[in-house]
């Protein structure tokens, strides 16, 4: 992998991430030559005081762009008649910082994964060669990020399709460094050491192992890999919700083995596309994808990487909206049962 890290013309980093060092890597450090004053954040975390959950005020973000057409497209390579936020005129992947961040300076870092220059393309549609890249970056954001002072949590991320709530249509994901453990990991570590303290057991181990040895009739495995098991949750909270695991637990992407590394792509790339098979539509399955990874503390050694994707579509023409339940109390109530969303991605497998 060649890495080749730039600025922008407001100061924000860029870096190209290429599959081999080759000459063309160098031409991604061409100049950006917009006019653009450094950007003005007020980014602030406040803590709500009956949950304790941290909330981020970001309202600079009103004025970002919002679903602009393809011509317009700040994600593409740049030409000579449209400077974008990607100054080269080609790449693989690239990674720069957001221009509208969540989180900026003392309150942490967001930035922007570029999977591919093609406008019209998706994750599903890389080859596994490109999905083996963008692996590589995401391994290499998570080490660098989570070095720099004050980050508690890096979180690596895909949100696609309009219904989801994606602002850019250009496929590509995001990365945040938090100076916070957010809710949802706080409360697995929390039932992680509360299992252990009564147990000795790990609970991540236990519920893979569970699930890949459940009988043939009642098995949610999905996908399974001689290194990566992909099951829906007992207790799924989304119509269509599948969890990636390796076989051997490790507390982030940095910590993969080398034989984890190289089956990824494959098993990955083909969930996405049985994703996108699920509903029989000529357009993409809205999903996240989200990269689960210890936090910062004395709880990262027991913690397990794993990849938790799910779509809100229900079927081919409804979608699952959060309703009061959810969204007011997260009581989540699914609509479909998790052994039939098992069965069901198990059909659509590639011939």
């Amino acid at each position: 992998m060649k890495r080749t890290r730039t600025h922008l013309a407001d100061g924000r980093e860029i870096l190209y991430y290429d599959t081999a060092d080759t000459g063309d890597a160098a031409t991604r450090a061409v100049p950006d030559s917009r006019p653009l004053a450094a950007g003005a954040t007020a980014s602030e975390v406040r803590r709500d005081p009956l949950l304790g959950d941290p909330v981020v005020i970001a309202s600079h973000r009103q004025g970002r762009t919002h679903l602009p057409p393809a011509a317009d497209c700040p994600l593409c390579p740049s030409t000579p008649d449209r400077a974008s936020e990607v100054p080269a005129p080609d790449y693989e992947v690239a990674v720069f910082e957001n221009r509208f961040p969540s989180l900026a300076g003392d309150t942490g870092r967001c930035e922007v994964v570029c999977f591919t220059p093609d406008h019209h393309a998706s994750f599903a549609d890389l080859d596994e060669e490109r999905a083996a890249l963008v692996l590589a970056a995401w391994t290499d954001r998570t080490a660098e990020l989570s070095a720099r002072p004050g980050v508690r949590q890096v979180y690596c991320f895909e949100n696609r399709g309009a219904e989801i709530g994606v602002t850019l249509g250009h496929p590509h994901g995001q990365i945040y460094a938090l100076p916070f453990v957010t809710p949802r990991t706080a409360r697995m570590v929390d039932t992680v050491a509360a299992h252990r303290a009564r147990t000795g057991g790990n609970l991540f181990e236990e519920v893979l192992a569970a699930e890949r040895a459940a009988p043939a009739a009642t098995t949610r495995v999905v996908l399974e890999g001689e290194h990566w098991s992909a099951f829906v949750p007992y207790a799924a909270r989304w119509p269509y919700e599948v969890h990636l695991y390796p076989h051997h637990r490790v507390p982030d992407l940095p910590a993969l083995g080398k034989a984890a590394r190289a089956e990824f792509p494959r098993l990955y790339l083909e969930l996405l596309r049985r994703f996108d098979r699920l509903f029989a539509r000529p357009d993409p399955t809205p999903y996240v994808s989200a990269w689960h990874q210890a936090p910062a503390g004395a709880e990262r050694e027991h913690f397990a990487l794993h990849l938790e994707l799910f779509t809100v579509r229900r079927t081919a023409d409804k979608l699952k909206y959060l309703a009061g339940t959810e969204s007011g109390m997260e009581a989540y109530m699914n609509d479909v049962r998790p052994e039939d969303a098992a069965a069901r991605l198990r059909e659509v497998a590639s011939p």
